[in-house]
């Protein structure tokens, strides 16, 4: 593994600011992410998401030029990066350091889903597993409190484990529309 720095850069004077202002004011706390994705050619699309742009495709056995991650693991990234602040918030409160810190996440798939090919197998995953190595001097009881508070506090881990509704409808864009 690779040194990727400190936990101690985390800046945990403004987390708490944050939390004490929440609790304090729970409208405060309340908000909303929003990205906005356009396709591109073939399976290629650009997601905007703030100031920052990420761009997805398809494996070239999907129809894809395979030029960008793929949406699925998109879906892995977010877990694993996720639970990696969860784990650095959680050393820095505990005044921890780890010398390396990485997470694995992987997911079987079946295409017989995403094919249309069999009714019974899912479209998406069958089920998510991650894996955490850590090099640090935490004892493994300290180290599995880490994973249960980051696991708790993770809102990707929260939005993947329990339901979440999703609603969607179409607007039809009439004529040309200006780039």
């Amino acid at each position: 593994m690779e040194n990727i720095g400190s936990c101690c850069t985390l800046d945990l004077d403004t987390f708490h600011k944050t939390k004490a202002h929440v609790s304090a004011n729970p409208e405060a706390g309340k908000g909303r992410f929003e990205t906005v994705t356009e396709w591109r050619d073939g399976a290629q699309a650009v997601t905007r998401a703030r100031s920052f742009t990420l761009e997805t495709d398809e494996p070239t056995a999907l129809g894809g030029k395979d030029q960008h991650i793929d949406p699925m693991e998109l879906l892995l990234a977010s877990l694993g990066t996720c639970l990696t602040i969860g784990w650095v918030t959680q050393a820095r409160m505990r005044n921890l350091d780890y010398r390396n810190l990485r997470i694995k996440v992987s997911a079987p798939f079946d295409l017989r889903g995403y094919l249309n090919l069999d009714p019974t197998v899912r479209a998406g995953f069958s089920e998510l597993q991650y894996t955490v190595e850590v090099d640090t001097d935490a004892d493994a009881a300290t180290l599995e409190e880490i994973r249960k508070a980051a696991e708790k506090t993770s809102p990707m881990f929260d939005n993947i484990l329990n339901p979440t509704a999703i609603s969607g409808r179409v607007t039809k864009l009439s004529g040309n529309v200006a780039a």
